[in-house]
């Protein structure tokens, strides 16, 4: 497949160690951070995916990353970005099994509210979803374009397109892709990533949070061993 990107997007791959050396600023007070929401890195626009209320870590996606902090639409500042991972090719022939990484974690403001309500009100929880399948049904959710639902075209190597009325624009970047439970509730099985020929596609969220564990599992590595040689 060939892909037009509609994102902000890295060509380089970048893993960034998850750590904060110095204090995060303080939040604007009556700041919530929920899926859903437009957030801005230096000029980039995208979409914030998924919120971790107990780590109080933010999800998106890895090319949207910039120098500098993370903030809500109006400016107002909600966190720094602690990890990242990209290696989505640019215009570049993509083979189905090969592995695709885009995310970033944002480590959030401590005033910061947070939440999991989708701007249509269902909560998105990330409990076990059935295994993705073709034709399975799929909704995906950009401060762009808003909330679009189809199916799933394909399930690649850690990524999946999808088809049948599933749209995306520049900025929808890093937002939620879910299965509907029903009108309360969904679950998130993707990050969005951009457009491969005329599919838009999305990081699976499974593979997206092995990738997140084990970056977290060498930073707590090097730590132990930078400890235990002080």
């Amino acid at each position: 497949m060939t892909r037009f990107s509609l994102g902000f997007v890295s060509t380089a791959v970048a893993l960034a160690a998850s750590a904060i050396i110095a204090p995060l600023a303080h939040a604007t007070p009556g700041v919530v951070v929920s899926p859903g929401m437009e957030i801005r890195q230096a000029s980039n626009v995208c979409t914030l995916g998924y919120v971790d209320p107990v780590a109080r870590i933010a999800y998106s996606a890895g090319h949207c990353r910039a120098d500098g902090p993370v903030t809500d639409r109006d400016g107002h500042f909600i966190g720094m970005v602690s990890a990242f991972q990209d290696n989505t090719p640019d215009g570049a022939v993509v083979r189905t099994d090969q592995v695709i990484s885009d995310y970033e974690t944002i480590t959030l403001a401590a005033d910061v509210a947070v939440n999991n309500i989708l701007p249509g009100g269902r909560q998105l929880v990330a409990d076990a979803a059935p295994p993705m399948a073709n034709g399975q049904p799929v909704c995906h959710f950009g401060v762009i374009t808003g909330e679009s639902c189809g199916s799933i075209e394909r399930v690649n190597n850690g990524w999946f397109t999808m088809e049948n009325g599933v749209v995306s624009q520049k900025g929808d970047s890093g937002g939620p892709v879910y299965m509907p439970v029903d009108n309360n509730k969904a679950v998130i099985i993707g990050l969005f990533n951009s457009t491969w020929g005329n599919l838009p596609a999305a990081v699976s969220w499974v593979a997206t949070s092995q990738q997140v564990r084990a970056g977290a599992d060498v930073v707590n590595v090097a730590a132990a061993e930078e400890a235990n040689a002080n």
